[in-house]
C-alpha cells in the first residue's frame, strides 16, 4: 500500500495548512468574543460573523473550495464550483487537507468542507437526481445555503438506526413525515435550506429496507425548531445542534432519495468517507493542542523549572507525540482501503480509526490542558472546546461500543 500524497495533494495540503495558521487562527479568538458577547446580551448570535463570508471568498479565490469533493463522483461539479485544478480528490488525498482544516473551529467552513454539508452534499451528488442536485446541491456547493441531517432521536437509542420511529409514510405522490429528532446539526443556521431525513417508512420490510431518507425543505408547514442544544456548554455556533419536531410534514415524493427503503444503504455510502474526514480533522486538533502544550511547558516555569521537565511532562509529550503519528497511519490505512473499494476489511479499519482517534485527541488535548493550567479549562485558548469536540465525537456517527463490535464481528468471522 502507498500513503504518498499526489504533487497536487501534497500542494493543497500545504496551501490550506498556510491559509488555517495565517488568515483563520488569528481571527478566532475575536469570532469567538464577539459570539459570546451576542449569547449573553439576547443577541443573534447565530448568523456567522462577518469575518467568515471574507474568508471564504478569500478561500474560494485561491482555489480552496469544496475539497472534501471525491475522486470518482466530482465531475462537473469540481470544476463549475471552485474546487482548485477542477477535480475530486481520493480518501488518502483529501486525509492531509483534513488534517490541515482540523486545527481550527472555523477552517472547515471557511472551506466549505464542513459537516454536515459535505456528507449531505455527497448524498446528493451520489444518490440525488438531476432535479434534487440542481435544487440542493449546487446551492450548497456555492455556500448560498446550509443543510442539517436529522436521523438521531431523543426516544430511542439511536445506536441502533433500526429502532428509530419518526415515520416517513409514502401516501400517492407525497411523503408525510412525523417524529422528533435532536443533535440535528446545522440547523440553528439561519441559512439552514434543507433537512435530511430518515424515517420508517415500511415496518414490514427487512429492518435493513424499512426506512428511507427524504429531503425536507426547512421551511415546510410542520417543521419545528424545539430547542438548541449544548454540547457541555457550547453552542457551536453558527451551526448548532437542534431538536426539531415533525408534525404531518408533506414533500413531494420526488423528495425521497435513491429510492423507498434505501436509507440503510445511504447511510452506509455517506458514513465511510466521513468517518475518515472527522477522525483527520481530529488529528489535526490533537496536532494544534500538542503545539500549544509544548509552547506553554516552555515559556512558563515552576520551582525552579520550565514546565517541560517537571513531573514526567517530558514523557506524556513524547507518547501524545507516538499517539498522533499512530493514529494517522491507522487512518491512512482505512483511506487506502477505501479508495480500493469497499470490503470487509475496509468497514473493519473505518470503525478502528472511529474509535482509536478521539481517544487519542482527548489524551492529547487533556495534556495539553494540564500544562497550561488554570488557563487550559477557560476560553482563553481553544483547549476546552477542543476537548468538548472530541469527546462529542465518540458518540457522533457511530459510539465507541457500536464500533468495537463491528471490528470484533468481522475479525471473528475469520475463525468461524
Amino acid at each position: 500500500m502507498d500513503f504518498s500524497l499526489s504533487p497536487r495533494a501534497a500542494d493543497l495540503r500545504d496551501r490550506v495548512r498556510t491559509f488555517v495558521t495565517e488568515e483563520v487562527e488569528p481571527v478566532e479568538a475575536e469570532v469567538h468574543a464577539r459570539t459570546t458577547r451576542l449569547r449573553e446580551s439576547g443577541g443573534d448570535h447565530w448568523t456567522p460573523d462577518p469575518v467568515i463570508a471574507e474568508l471564504q471568498a478569500k478561500a474560494r479565490a485561491q482555489g480552496l473550495w469544496n475539497l472534501f469533493l471525491p475522486a470518482e463522483h466530482a465531475g462537473r461539479y469540481a470544476a463549475d464550483f471552485g474546487t482548485d485544478g477542477g477535480e475530486g480528490l481520493t480518501n488518502v488525498d483529501y486525509a492531509p487537507v483534513a488534517e490541515a482544516m482540523g486545527r481550527s473551529f472555523l477552517a472547515p467552513l471557511v472551506f466549505n468542507s464542513n459537516a454536515p454539508d459535505t456528507g449531505n452534499m455527497e448524498v446528493l451528488l451520489r444518490y440525488g437526481t438531476e432535479e434534487q442536485k440542481q435544487q440542493w446541491l449546487e446551492p450548497l456547493l456555492r455556500a448560498e445555503i446550509r443543510s442539517a441531517f436529522c436521523m438521531t432521536e431523543p426516544e430511542v437509542a439511536s445506536s441502533d438506526a433500526t429502532n428509530m420511529a419518526a415515520t416517513a409514510r409514502i401516501e400517492g405522490d407525497e411523503v408525510v413525515i412525523n417524529g422528533r429528532k435532536w443533535w440535528s446539526t446545522g440547523v440553528g443556521n439561519p441559512d439552514c435550506k434543507v433537512l435530511v431525513f430518515m424515517g420508517l417508512s415500511d415496518p414490514d420490510a427487512d429492518r435493513h429496507s424499512r426506512h428511507t431518507m427524504v429531503l425536507v425543505p426547512r421551511d415546510a408547514p410542520g417543521v419545528t425548531v424545539e430547542r438548541m442544544l449544548t454540547t457541555m456548554g457550547y453552542y457551536d455556533e453558527p451551526l448548532g445542534h437542534g431538536e426539531v419536531s415533525f408534525d404531518d410534514v408533506r414533500v413531494p415524493a420526488s423528495n425521497i432519495l435513491l429510492g423507498p427503503g434505501r436509507a440503510f444503504e445511504i447511510a452506509q455510502g455517506r458514513l465511510g468517507p466521513g468517518r475518515v474526514h472527522h477522525c483527520m480533522r481530529a488529528i489535526g486538533l490533537a496536532e494544534r493542542a500538542l503545539e500549544l502544550g509544548c509552547a506553554r511547558a516552555l515559556s512558563r516555569t515552576a520551582f525552579g523549572k520550565p514546565i517541560a521537565n517537571l513531573g514526567g511532562n517530558r514523557e506524556r509529550i513524547a507518547d501524545a507525540r507516538i499517539a498522533i503519528n499512530r493514529s494517522r497511519l491507522l487512518v491512512m490505512h482505512a483511506a487506502w482501503l477505501l479508495d480500493q473499494g469497499m470490503s470487509r476489511e475496509a468497514y473493519s479499519a473505518v470503525s478502528e480509526i472511529k474509535v482509536e482517534v478521539p481517544n487519542m485527541a482527548l489524551d492529547v488535548i487533556d495534556t495539553a490542558i494540564q500544562l497550561h493550567g488554570g488557563a487550559g479549562v477557560s476560553d482563553d485558548f481553544p483547549l476546552a472546546n477542543a476537548w468538548v469536540g472530541a469527546r462529542t465525537l465518540r458518540l457522533a456517527d457511530g459510539p465507541d461500543e457500536v464500533h468495537r463490535n463491528v471490528v470484533a464481528k468481522i475479525e471473528l468471522g475469520k475463525h468461524s
